[in-house]
């Protein structure tokens, strides 16, 4: 048997997994989006559900004033003593802390906060007790740093020392400390998060080193290949119950000439192996495809079918991010029961502000997305639309808006220093079905008086002009309901009373 790369498709980048009896547990980064830290479950390591998320309050994560690509960067999960633990780093405040919860599913806890430099945190809890976290980027240098700390406090217990270099790749990172048999291994990330991206390894007979590097690193890496999937790295280890042994980590897959990503960097899965000198391998000597032997993996059966959100329910379903801290000013599901309910605010897509926004990430090449809006802009400037957004630079939408005093049906593009309303027309009913139809080289939007009709063709975008390689940063493109006042509070609500979402090709 065989299962199909990536495990989890769209923006879903440095994966990081813990295994408790038969259950598997995934956390993935999420940046500037709330909630953070999307939390997923697994029996079979291929068949992830997104069962929620591990930042759900204000409290525990303030993200208002981060930026593209700022806000929480890599996480780690792992179990101890009847507890989960997370950790990870918001780097638009706060800095390193970990959460925990004896129930994923639940509440986690507020924040405890370690007094330690860099990015990328981990824990490892060693069999005498001992606790070390583990970070990249100290202020000495690049490399992975260490100390021992109180999991009870955060309080570090001794200085925080340098582990290991790496093996010369620039922006060494993402470090996991393991103990396997008698060796301690620490597994790194080198080259940048970018096409050079690989993954090595090193061990030693301590905790704390000195480590010595595997003699046939890089373990991981897709650089200088001609393969579908590139950038592979940020990877960690987890040990199934038969005993075999696992790695998810990050990639990207670009499409068209240049080749160019937009999904973002999606969560991949590869088997591990060890040489007769206990040093791992990942995949196919270092290599990984879209389809790989399943090995004993016990796989379920999983059907991508439509999805199609009522807002029916008293809360969001997991899928939903909000851009931001949410502002409750700004979105309501009980003020019109079964819509969702959007109060545009100042901030405008434009913006780095907390802008009214509700989206999903796109998650297969090949979509169809729509949504029905009830909208009657009273004042010049209120708008509400469906917008396909990489960053506050680099977005699509189509929206009804009223400019001069009336009201009109709008097609715009933002790209770079290009802001410009590519298509307009007068509207002048309160409802309409908005529209976007992707493939991997173009957006098509439109629009139609109710879902019952086929949609009138209204613009287009290419995906290539929201990829990584164009519009930068660490994420991937979202698809969105939205609503502004531009530069007001808009008087005039926006309701969304569902939005679809229709996969067309496997992700």
């Amino acid at each position: 048997m065989h299962y199909h790369n990536p495990v989890i498709s769209g923006f879903h980048p440095d994966p990081s997994v813990c295994r408790v009896g038969e259950d598997y547990y995934l956390v993935t980064s999420s940046f500037e989006y709330f909630p953070g830290v999307p939390l997923f479950h697994s029996k079979d390591l291929v068949h992830w559900e997104q069962i929620g998320h591990v930042l759900t309050r204000e409290g525990q994560l303030d993200l208002s004033r981060a930026g593209s690509s700022g806000g929480i960067y890599a996480p780690t999960i792992r179990y101890r003593n009847g507890l989960f633990y997370m950790t990870t780093t918001n780097v638009s405040g706060g800095g390193n802390f970990y959460v925990y919860a004896d129930d994923p599913r639940g509440e986690w806890s507020d924040p405890i906060f370690v007094d330690q430099p860099g990015i990328d945190p981990d824990l490892f809890f060693d069999e005498d007790g001992s606790v070390y976290y583990t970070t990249s980027h100290d202020a000495k240098g690049q490399g992975a740093y260490q100390s021992r700390i109180d999991i009870r406090t955060g309080k570090r217990l001794s200085e925080v020392s340098l582990l290991w270099r790496g093996t010369g790749g620039q922006y060494p990172e993402a470090p996991h400390l393991y103990r396997i048999g008698e060796w301690y291994y620490l597994m790194l990330s080198e080259g940048g998060t970018e096409y050079g991206h690989m993954v090595t390894v090193a061990r030693s007979a301590r905790p704390d080193g000195p480590f010595v590097a595997c003699p046939h690193n890089p373990i991981l890496t897709h650089r200088s290949r001609l393969k579908p999937i590139h950038a592979t790295g940020h990877a960690d280890l987890v040990q199934g119950p038969d005993g075999s042994w696992w790695a998810v980590f990050l990639g990207i897959r670009p499409a068209g000439y240049p080749a160019r990503h937009h999904l973002g960097r999606e969560t991949f899965l590869a088997p591990v192996t060890w040489t007769e000198e206990g040093w791992p391998i990942i995949g196919d000597d270092g290599t990984i495809g879209e389809t790989m032997p399943a090995g004993n993996l016990p796989l379920r059966p999983k059907t991508e079918g439509a999805t199609r959100e009522g807002f029916d329910r008293a809360t969001l379903a997991p899928c939903w991010n909000f851009l931001r801290s949410p502002d409750p000013r700004n979105w309501s599901l009980t003020a019109k029961p079964g819509c969702l309910t959007l109060f545009g605010s100042e901030a405008t897509l434009n913006d780095t502000g907390v802008a009214a926004f509700v989206g999903r990430r796109q998650q297969h090449f090949s979509f169809r997305a729509s949504a029905r809006l009830t909208f009657a802009p009273e004042r010049d400037g209120e708008e509400a639309g469906l917008v396909v957004y990489m960053n506050e630079r680099f977005h699509y939408e189509i929206a009804v808006a009223r400019h001069a005093g009336a009201r009109k049906l709008l097609f715009r593009r933002r790209l770079g220093t290009l802001w410009k309303v590519e298509n307009e027309m007068p509207w002048s009913t309160d409802s309409i079905v908005l529209s976007v139809h992707a493939d991997t080289s173009l957006y098509r939007f439109g629009f139609a008086e109710n879902e019952d009709r086929a949609p009138v063709r209204f613009g287009q975008g290419e995906c290539s002009m929201l990829a990584t390689e164009v519009a930068g940063g660490f994420t991937g493109v979202f698809i969105a309901m939205y609503a502004t006042g531009s530069g007001k509070r808009s008087v005039t609500p926006a309701y969304f009373d569902w939005l679809g979402y229709e996969a067309e090709t496997r992700p």
